[in-house]
């Protein structure tokens, strides 16, 4: 397998500086870390928002740093959680004395370090609220999780959280708006063929030329159903079907769909996706009131998609609305 890559064990490493090399003005990276932070933090009289996770995800998490979205990110080696210590000094770096919101994707790893961070980082004075995202509607429990896995709703989780804490309100309102995506967020994700870490150099699984896995998770775990091979608009019925389920939505409800590539997808090929997502909710009475298609959480060079779907009121409609400037999302 063919990367654009020098020593793996030097890859993480290598682009966390070419992250802030292409943002030298936005981004700082914290001395021997693997910890990216506003090159500002911490934002006087703000609450800090951070995040964090195993490399590979790109452009999650550090590519969501900036006005609006979050103050830091913690990155730890592909498909690895940062340590603890990281992420402590992660929350730190962007405490002004408001507090910090800690998001945090439901796997062990990020959840027990996490925790460890907050522990510390409290005993100091700092006060560390937590919210896990469990959006995939796939699977209850896996190998690295107990309850649901942590996938593309992330996102939208940084995003609200971030425009909350920019507009000036507390701990508790920027933790409670968080909360409230998580709690009306889902998502559902296919792979048609493995991902291939640097270091392995060789598929994560096995996968059959004509093989699909549907329910798959962002590290290659395994998914629901292993089938054959077909059409765009089959495979789409299956994951829309599956987080409307899951969601149980009215008729009438808006929502914000996004279909997200898992690295290895040409956009051409989402928005055939997202073309027959919109027929889908359009037939159940269902009103797309935003849409987003392209590359929010991947898993590395992965050939599939995912489908998030999340249900907004007049609240999450107006802090998804508001501003927003980061390397990979911006809304003037």
């Amino acid at each position: 397998m063919k990367k654009l890559i020098n020593d793996p064990e030097d890859v993480v490493d290598e682009m966390l500086d070419g992250i802030v090399a292409a943002h030298p003005e936005r981004i700082r990276r914290l001395s021997g870390t693997g910890v990216l932070v506003r090159d500002d933090a911490p934002v006087d009289g703000k609450v800090g928002v951070v995040s964090g996770g195993g490399s590979g995800h790109e452009p999650a998490h550090a590519g969501y740093i900036g006005d609006g979205m979050l103050d830091g990110a913690a990155a730890g080696e592909v498909f690895s959680s940062p340590t603890a210590n990281e992420f402590e000094d992660l929350i730190t770096a962007c405490d002004s004395g408001e507090g910090v919101l800690a998001v945090v994707k439901n796997y062990e790893g990020d959840v027990m370090n996490f925790d460890t961070a907050a522990e510390l980082v409290e005993m100091e004075g700092t006060d560390v609220a937590t919210v896990v995202v469990n959006d995939d509607v796939a699977v209850e429990d896996s190998e690295y999780t107990s309850g649901r896995r942590g996938v593309c709703g992330t996102v939208l989780v940084h995003r609200v959280a971030g425009a909350k804490a920019a507009m000036g309100a507390d701990l508790d309102e920027v933790q409670r708006v968080a909360q409230k995506v998580i709690d009306n967020v889902g998502t559902m994700g296919v792979a048609l063929t493995s991902c291939t870490t640097p270091e392995k150099g060789d598929p994560t699984f096995d996968l059959g030329e004509d093989e699909i896995e549907v329910g798959i998770g962002i590290h290659g775990e395994p998914g629901v159903e292993r089938t054959t091979h077909t059409s765009a608009d089959a495979i789409t019925d299956e994951l829309t079907d599956a987080v409307l389920h899951d969601l149980d939505l009215d008729e009438g409800a808006e929502v914000l769909t996004i279909v997200n590539g898992m690295g290895g997808t040409p956009l051409m090929e989402l928005y055939v996706v997202n073309r027959r997502l919109q027929e889908l909710l359009g037939e159940q009475a269902i009103e797309t009131w935003d849409t987003w298609v392209g590359e929010y959480m991947t898993s590395l060079d992965m050939a599939g998609c995912s489908i998030t779907i999340c249900s907004v009121d007049d609240e999450l409609k107006e802090l998804l609305d508001e501003p927003v400037d980061t390397p990979a999302l911006v809304k003037p």
